[in-house]
């Protein structure tokens, strides 16, 4: 795991080979578009999933509870796996397995088995997970290495770009003929009923077997395409071969606000189309609101290139701490008003969203030293926070409402505005 971990320092064999790295680089940029896309699709199924089961918020989340802890099981077995057989092999694994997960869809809508969906996404994300620990070593190790941080936060930018388009993708092919309410679908028949349930359940077959082939063809593809060889770097650390990333704070206060940041952004996505459906906030058919969920993502897009900017002159702990007090005020906008305002106020969290994932990680990284890939290491396990904090987000919507929930993100925005301003630098 350690010598895979995005964050970990590598060299391409010939340097003279990192003026010719833009192809590379724009081929692994799909990628990243791909695993955003997938991702942001769970934000489609959740309540599509919850009306063909009729399932509560606690159950729907474990959607994205099988998915992130994918991410928490798969890390470490990824990085011995991708140790063993190359980087170049292990994206062509992470995009095979991802399609097979794809696929594993078409029999869990024929059958209808809400358990068999959530193996289907924990596979899709075991997927992504080989893909992420192969893939990001070669941005960071594809031009100087001064840059790094640059190449990594633009390809951040097109992982934004895929969860973008996503929303729109997943409203015409899957929640298009969703437009019976509860209260509609109580006045059938259980024959009626039962049918439209089939109908709905079987919506997601075609989608996700289109995305398993184009996996395919992608694996097919990098498994022709040339990349250049890296290997790890050597590093010094100062402090010695007894040094532990234990023994950093700021590493393990960024580990918590990752797991926190994680959480709270995909739980928000996960619950704006049953939050626009409320009558209260916009009264939307779920196929329309689903269309609003690219506002979300698409300002975390727009605020990757903003955020880029501004750091280059401002100190990212700044930005970092305005972004995140933004957000906490955001949240606490949209619990205490109704239509409008409660409607654009949670979407504008997205755009304050986009620094903060890059930001984080470079923070409870410095000055790490030969300890670094083991820190980004303890990082990408801490994205597991995208399964723990919307499944708790789910039980506080069963439990006090939907809209009073979102004090729950809001309590995670203010650890990460505390973690900016005194956390985040090295002791």
């Amino acid at each position: 795991m350690a010598s895979t971990a995005p964050g970990a320092t590598f060299q391409v064999d010939n340097p003279q080979s990192q003026q010719n790295y833009l192809i590379p680089l724009t081929a692994l940029t799909s990628l990243f578009f791909m695993w955003g896309f997938l991702t942001c699709l769970n934000d489609i199924l959740i309540p599509h999933l919850k009306a063909v089961f009729s399932l509560n918020y606690t159950q729907a989340m474990l959607i994205q509870f099988c998915f992130f802890g994918a991410y928490f099981v798969v890390s470490v077995p990824a990085g011995y796996l991708v140790k063993r057989i190359g980087f170049k092999a292990g994206i062509v694994t992470g995009l095979m397995i991802a399609g097979l997960g794809c696929l594993m869809f078409y029999p869990a809508a024929s059958l209808r088995y809400y358990p068999l969906f959530l193996g289907a996404l924990f596979v899709l994300a075991g997927g992504i997970t080989v893909l992420q620990v192969s893939a990001n070593p070669y941005v960071t190790a594809l031009g100087p290495q001064n840059t790094a941080s640059s190449r990594l936060t633009m390809t951040q930018a097109f992982n934004s770009l895929g969860t973008t388009i996503a929303p729109f993708f997943g409203s015409t092919l899957i929640l298009a003929g969703a437009v019976l309410g509860a209260a509609e679908l109580a006045q059938l028949s259980g024959a009626e009923q039962e049918a439209y349930r089939a109908k709905e359940a079987a919506a997601v077959q075609l989608p996700y077997v289109g995305l398993a082939f184009t996996l395919f063809a992608l694996a097919v593809l990098f498994a022709w395409f040339k990349l250049p060889h890296i290997e790890p770097e050597a590093s010094v650390n100062p402090a010695g071969d007894k040094d532990s990333i234990w023994h950093h704070p700021h590493l393990v206060m960024g580990a918590i606000g990752i797991f926190l940041y994680v959480g709270a952004e995909v739980a928000i996505g996960s619950l704006l189309v049953n939050y626009f459906a409320m009558p209260n906030i916009a009264n939307m058919q779920e196929s329309t609101a689903a269309n609003y969920i690219a506002y979300y993502w698409g300002g975390a897009m727009v605020g990757r290139f903003i955020g880029a900017a501004i750091m280059q002159t401002v100190r990212p702990q700044i930005v970092l701490t305005v972004n995140a007090v933004a957000c906490v005020l955001l949240l606490l906008v949209t619990i205490n008003t109704e239509g409008q305002i409660a409607f654009w106020s949670i979407l504008a969290v997205g755009l304050f969203n986009s620094i903060m994932f890059p930001t984080i990680f470079a923070l409870a990284l410095k000055g790490l030293g030969k300890l670094t890939s083991n820190g980004a290491g303890l990082i990408c396990l801490s994205i597991v926070g995208g399964a723990i904090i919307p499944l708790f987000q789910g039980m506080l919507a069963d439990g006090i409402g939907l809209q009073l929930s979102f004090l729950l993100p809001a309590a995670c925005y203010c650890y990460i505005a505390f973690y900016a301003l005194k956390g985040s630098e090295p002791r």
